[in-house]
């Protein structure tokens, strides 16, 4: 019996010998892209996990790799039935058929996972086929390059909005007035009219298609729109309208063209903003946020048609025809003329000298917060002549100067001198003065701006009130990013007159302070000043 059991495991043996040979020369030959499978614990005896690295190289060795992995489970398999007869020779011949049963079970084992990861394997090189073929077979790519080409109308949609931005801004604030005047009401300012009260000064949305000559397009065309306090100050205002209500919203709106000649003739139709003035109506674009008195009494706007042509990049000048000072409908029938002259003497300075006259006194009463039609028109048109006509006229001559001193260093001044008659023959009211500004950018996020002005109102032209008006405003700007910025700002305003409000009816002040806190958000393609 021994005799007979130890001849069979010389044949085994043997076979095993025979058997390794020929694997390793099989491994060999597809060593580069064979899959070598390696047991890290035994699943005998601590039962851990298995760990089968595969490596997979081409295409063309797959069967070389299907028969290593082939050769490596029929080596365990002989390896494992070794075991046992070893264990039987150790035991005296007293074979376990439960031992062999469960060797049995984890060869079917092993040989189920092989078959499965084969199975994986096939299924990733198939789906590989189709990305290489479609990589480098221009039939295949065809149909892709179709599907994305653009229509002729989808092409014409995308044109149009890369040359068109859409700009949004919000700009509220908190102020407080230290007379906590009745009403809480601070005179004398364009925007930050209310003290103690969280206020939304102006929400804008701006639509913007500029011309391109470079692309063959000589047309353009802008409208801002605006909601909040500060339609009230503009053409929301009775004093500047005759129809407040109809263009309430409406900031600016206007149509361009660019004529070729010389070096291109830029036209504008509509209503715009003002040049008049160093202050303009966006507030991240001003270096202080309340506005000085020249902001608030030159005009804001114009409506009519004007021209501006630049001679070189010193020269420019613009020429324009238009209803009145901040009258989107005429006020009479007569139409100011404006002249602005814009020069750059250097490259760090940029002087404005602008003039505006005309007959701006109303000749008809207003109908205004109207109900019905007085006649067979719009409603609120007004059809009830002022007799005597006034027919005085109003000139205006401004100028302003800005000079960067130094990448952070900023000064600026502005002069102002108004005149205004009612009729022909009448006293004339003056207004005379200006303003001195400077803004230094401490670091990318952090800057101060002050201003300090003054302006000499005889006959209360501009306030109502005979008097000397100054002012003095330190600004502090935080800039968290491109798009939202914090300013707290402390400003002083005085006369030599007692005219701001306080706290008791009837008793005025000859000076007013308030401090205030503002939050201003913008975002949008647009760059540069709006």
């Amino acid at each position: 019996m021994n005799l007979l059991f130890f001849g069979s495991s010389v044949v085994i043996v043997a076979f095993l010998l025979r058997f390794l040979v020929a694997l390793h020369k099989e491994l060999r030959a597809g060593s580069s892209g064979s899959v070598a499978v390696r047991f890290i614990k035994s699943e005998f005896s601590a039962k851990r996990k298995k760990v089968l690295v595969m490596d997979r190289r081409a295409r063309d060795q797959k069967c070389t790799r299907r028969s290593g992995r082939g050769a490596v489970v029929m080596a365990i398999t002989a390896t494992l039935l070794v075991m046992p007869l070893h264990a039987q020779e150790k035991a005296d011949g007293a074979a376990s058929a439960q031992e062999f049963r469960e060797l049995q079970q984890l060869v079917q084992q092993l040989q189920a996972k092989v078959a499965r990861l084969e199975e994986q394997l096939e299924k990733q090189q198939l789906a590989a086929v189709p990305e290489e073929k479609g990589a480098s077979d221009p039939a295949a790519a065809q149909p892709l390059a179709d599907a994305t080409q653009l229509t002729p109308d989808e092409r014409g949609v995308l044109d149009f909005f890369q040359g068109t931005t859409i700009n949004l801004g919000i700009d509220g604030y908190y102020g407080y007035n230290f007379n906590r005047p009745v009403g809480r009401v601070n005179l004398l300012r364009a925007y930050d009219v209310s003290s103690n009260s969280f206020s939304l000064n102006q929400a804008n949305l701006i639509l913007e298609r500029a011309p391109d000559v470079s692309a063959g397009r000589r047309f353009g065309a802008r409208l801002d729109l605006q909601f909040g306090q500060a339609t009230e100050t503009l053409q929301g205002s009775a004093v500047n309208e005759l129809r407040p209500q109809v263009y309430r919203p409406v900031f600016q709106v206007y149509g361009r063209y660019i004529f070729p000649l010389g070096n291109g003739l830029t036209v504008d139709f509509g209503k715009w903003a003002s040049a008049m003035g160093i202050e303009n109506n966006y507030t991240k674009d001003q270096i202080n946020y309340s506005r000085s008195y020249y902001f608030n009494f030159l005009p804001f706007y114009h409506m009519g048609v004007r021209a501006t042509y630049q001679f070189n990049n010193f020269v420019t000048l613009t020429y324009a025809v238009v209803n009145g000072t901040q009258q989107t409908e005429d006020f009479n029938g007569f139409k100011s003329q404006m002249m602005f002259l814009t020069l750059h003497p250097a490259k760090t300075v940029s002087w404005n000298i602008n003039y505006n006259g005309g007959q701006e006194q109303r000749d008809v009463v207003p109908a205004l917060n109207p109900e019905f039609p007085s006649a067979p028109t719009q409603r609120g048109l007004p059809n009830i002549p002022i007799i005597p006509t006034p027919n005085g006229h109003l000139h205006i001559f401004d100028s302003y100067v800005t000079w960067t001193a130094s990448p952070k260093l900023t000064l600026a001044a502005e002069a102002d001198y108004v005149i205004n008659r009612i009729f022909s023959q009448s006293t004339p009211t003056h207004v005379s003065g200006g303003a001195g500004y400077a803004h230094y950018q401490l670091t990318p996020k952090v800057s101060l701006a002050g201003r300090t002005e003054y302006l000499s109102d005889r006959d209360g032209l501009f306030s109502g009130t005979t008097q000397a008006l100054k002012e003095t405003t330190l600004t502090y700007e935080y800039k968290f990013a491109d798009g939202f910025l914090v300013r707290t700002e402390w400003r002083r305003d005085f006369s030599n007159q007692p005219f701001f409000l306080t706290e008791q009816v009837g008793v005025r002040k000859k000076e007013q302070n308030t401090a205030t806190l503002v939050l201003i958000w913008w975002w949008g393609p647009k760059q540069g000043s709006w």
